[in-house]
């Protein structure tokens, strides 16, 4: 400091300035210490109580067994843990949902497979009694006729069985409902022509026929309506498919029309139902057809409709465009 004319010049050692820094710094930290204890019991109470209804549904989920789906016990919980139950339930709800599909299919799948199978095996004993060759080819011809009726089923069965909600993921991918309808007539025209049936497909008009979907079973939904329409119908009728636009473009429809008897109105709600048939429905269907095209229907998002032709079923399907 200049005073006057002189300099006043005061110095220390560094090393009592560093005990000073330490004395001031355990004095500002050492309440800390003592409350940290105490600071941590109270975080563990406080995490303990809120993370306690967490730790009972782990332990009401580890005590259950795989048949029991109901929903958890709802409890007041954090905001931060809640969406974890709700989520907990609606997963086990989905899981009840497909496991009673899968027992559903299964009791279906046995009530209608026992029936064929007690056929063939009366068919095969007629076969072994035979005593001419001309009853035994008869025989046979029957047998023969009763295995093609139950590879039918059983092909039918696992088509729906892999339609089914959740059971597999279906590729979404552009297909051309135009190639695909023209393939399906053209199979299925050698089998119109045998029953003198007029098959015809009319798509030259549609700009644009692309959805977003699984191809292989695009084409097993338009062949069931095809083939459903064959059976029902008498000899010398006619079966359309027409492929055009809709709601301004963004929309596909595929009808499949025939001048058939047709369905009862009361009855157009209960023929998508698995193995249900018209009293008057032709024999060797299995019931399914129409079931296996709904469940194909609502896995591509669209929507399906019967119609009364005036003559005949008008069956329409309306897809959303790619």
């Amino acid at each position: 400091m200049q005073l006057g004319p002189a300099v006043v010049q005061i110095a220390q050692p560094m090393s009592a300035r560093r005990t000073l820094a330490a004395r001031m710094a355990l004095r500002t930290v050492a309440p800390l210490f003592l409350l940290l204890p105490l600071l941590g019991w109270l975080v563990w109470m406080a995490v303990g109580r809120g993370l306690r209804p967490l730790r009972e549904i782990a332990t009401e989920v580890r005590a259950r067994d795989a048949s029991a789906l109901t929903p958890l016990a709802m409890r007041a919980m954090p905001d931060e843990i809640a969406p974890l139950s709700d989520a907990l339930n609606q997963l086990l709800e989905r899981l009840s949902h497909a496991i009673d599909t899968q027992r559903a299919f299964v009791a279906d799948a046995a009530h209608a497979l026992r029936t064929p199978l007690a056929a063939l095996q009366l068919q095969a004993q007629l076969v072994e009694r035979a005593e001419d060759p001309q009853a035994r080819r008869q025989a046979v011809g029957k047998l023969r006729q009763g295995l093609e009726r139950l590879t039918h089923l059983v092909a039918q069965l696992l088509t729906l069985a892999r339609q089914e909600p959740g059971a597999v993921t279906l590729p979404q991918e552009p297909v051309d409902m135009h190639e695909l309808a023209a393939g399906v007539v053209a199979e299925m025209a050698q089998a119109a022509l045998d029953r003198e049936i007029d098959l015809g497909l009319d798509a030259d008009s549609v700009p644009v026929s692309r959805i977003h979907g699984d191809a292989d079973a695009l084409r097993i939904l338009l062949t069931n309506l095809i083939d459903n329409a064959l059976a029902y119908i008498p000899r010398g009728s006619r079966v359309d498919v027409l492929l055009r636009q809709a709601a301004g473009g963004r929309e596909v429809e595929l009808v499949v029309s025939d001048n058939g008897p047709g369905i009862p109105a009361d009855e157009r709600g209960r023929v998508f139902d698995r193995f249900y048939r018209l009293p008057d429905a032709p024999t060797g269907g299995s019931g399914l057809g129409l079931a296996i095209v709904a469940e194909i229907a609502q896995s591509h998002g669209a929507r399906l409709a019967l119609e009364d032709a005036a003559p005949g079923l008008r069956v329409r399907v309306t897809f959303p465009a790619a």
